[in-house]
């Protein structure tokens, strides 16, 4: 087994309290005194530099740690779920999008994050320290082939809702987001492959009161996984 890196305070806090095994933990000096939690983890006391080394960034505050690889879940067990609620992401490429996406998602209590296998970010330790550790509880499954898995698993009281700020698209607040719903988002910038677009019930959109145009897909994410779990409390859209 080859294990994988985790790095950032939060991200290895997350990773010692989730569901991978946590082989070994490195940290400063400062990082050690800093952080009470990091006592029981038995952290090995490395120089900044032997840190920055092993994980190839300065941005590790002064806590790394080996774990085991990622446990991605089944997407179709997401889908399956009871009345799930899931963010699919198509064509997210950076990697700070994902882990953003990903702290959101597991906020507002959705299902999990459903990804491609290519031309997509997948969880790396990038994703894990700008999750802030919450994909280590947040359920991340990979499809081979985005469209025909939106494909298969919608229908009855599964629907796919994609976010387009297009002419003909519901505002959020007038979409029904209570029931079993996937919300799929592209890339900013390049928006929802056709293929993928065809694939969708319908199209929603966050009505937007300024001058620009469209949001970063991360906050858009978040609006809209809120908006649902908003729905979902009060029982009405």
């Amino acid at each position: 087994m080859t294990p994988d890196l985790v790095y950032g305070r939060r991200a290895v806090r997350e990773a010692l309290r989730g569901r991978r095994e946590v082989l070994e933990v490195w940290a400063t000096e400062r990082a050690a005194k800093a952080e009470d939690w990091l006592e029981d983890a038995g952290p090995k006391v490395k120089a900044e530099r032997e840190l920055t080394e092993r994980a190839g960034t300065r941005d590790h505050q002064g806590v790394l740690a080996l774990v085991g690889p990622y446990p991605y879940a089944d997407a179709y067990e997401l889908a399956a779920a009871d009345t799930p609620l899931l963010a699919v992401l198509d064509r997210v490429t950076d990697p700070r999008n994902l882990g953003a996406v990903a702290r959101s998602a597991e906020g507002a209590g959705a299902t999990g994050i459903v990804v491609p296998a290519h031309g997509s970010a997948v969880v790396t330790p990038a994703v894990a320290r700008a999750s802030a550790g919450a994909v280590e509880h947040l359920p991340i499954a990979v499809v081979t082939n985005l469209a025909r898995y939106l494909e298969e698993v919608k229908g009855g009281a599964f629907w796919v809702y994609g976010a387009a700020g297009v002419p003909g698209a519901q505002p959020m607040w007038e979409t029904d987001l209570t029931g079993g719903v996937a919300i799929v988002l592209g890339a900013e910038g390049k928006g929802l492959r056709p293929l993928v677009r065809r694939m969708c019930d319908a199209l929603v959109s966050i009505p937007l009161a300024g001058v620009v145009e469209s949001l970063n897909v991360s906050v858009a994410a978040a609006l809209l996984l809120y908006e649902a779990r908003r729905q979902r409390r009060r029982g009405d859209p």
